[in-house]
């Protein structure tokens, strides 16, 4: 049986799994090299060096007027292109046009604009932005989080492959934990009838599921915010 070779975008998916990066950066390195390849009328990388490179960082820049911070991102992405998937050096940019970063404060909402802001969020979403709030957390952290997260005697939340792939603890706000323990009621009561249907596991990191055969149908590995379809 021949089996047929991965395509670019596929190996750059595939390389970036190995590393075990977020899925959002999966996609995000996809779509910059996807249109790098786009912008020099579909030719392969292989075929382009310096100067491809650099008119497509410099047009960002130049002619569509992007951030500092999205020129960033699509250099990343080809710097992986190269130097992970393609293996070949990557050091020739000296004559990209780069993006200035303006010097800005942060803006801070106070606590009473924030609750002002809270009167008009309802349900889940409300209580996803308190936790948000409260704890500090990114979006994409509290939506990952899983049931075993939650510590409500020590009060504390337990953040996984954070930025950085770092974990890392927090506070539980108080004013969540009511909310909280109701939402992890209904989790419970959806996960036993995904489980009576034959379903009811969930994606472990790091092939854990190969470890603990048993893990992924455990309620403490369930999502605290599930989808509302079965993957």
């Amino acid at each position: 049986m021949i089996t047929a070779k991965p395509k670019l975008l596929e190996l750059v998916a595939m390389k970036v799994r190995e590393k075990h990066y977020a899925r959002s950066t999966e996609k995000t390195y996809c779509y910059w090299a996807k249109q790098f390849i786009l912008y020099h009328n579909k030719k392969h990388p292989l075929e382009m060096g310096k100067v491809e490179v650099e008119a497509f960082l410099s047009d960002l820049v130049v002619k569509k007027n992007v951030a500092a911070s999205t020129q960033d991102q699509a250099f990343n992405a080809l710097l992986f292109l190269y130097r992970e998937v393609l293996e070949i050096p990557f050091h020739f940019l000296d004559n990209v046009v780069r993006s200035k970063r303006p010097k800005k404060l942060p803006v801070v909402m106070s606590k009473e604009e924030i609750r002002s802001l809270f009167l008009f969020i309802q349900g889940e979403h409300l209580l996803i932005c308190k936790i948000i709030y409260g704890a500090g957390l990114r979006v994409n952290e509290c939506l990952k989080l899983r049931i075993k997260d939650i510590d409500f005697h020590r009060h504390e939340i337990t953040i996984r492959d954070g930025k950085g792939k770092k974990d890392r603890l927090t506070v539980l706000p108080k004013s969540t934990v009511l909310d909280l323990q109701e939402k992890i009621a209904k989790v419970k009561l959806l996960h036993e009838k995904d489980l009576d249907n034959g379903f009811g596991s969930v994606y472990l990191p790091y092939a854990l599921d190969r470890k603990y055969p048993n893990a992924p149908y455990e309620f403490g590995w369930q999502y605290l915010f599930p989808s509302n379809n079965i993957s």
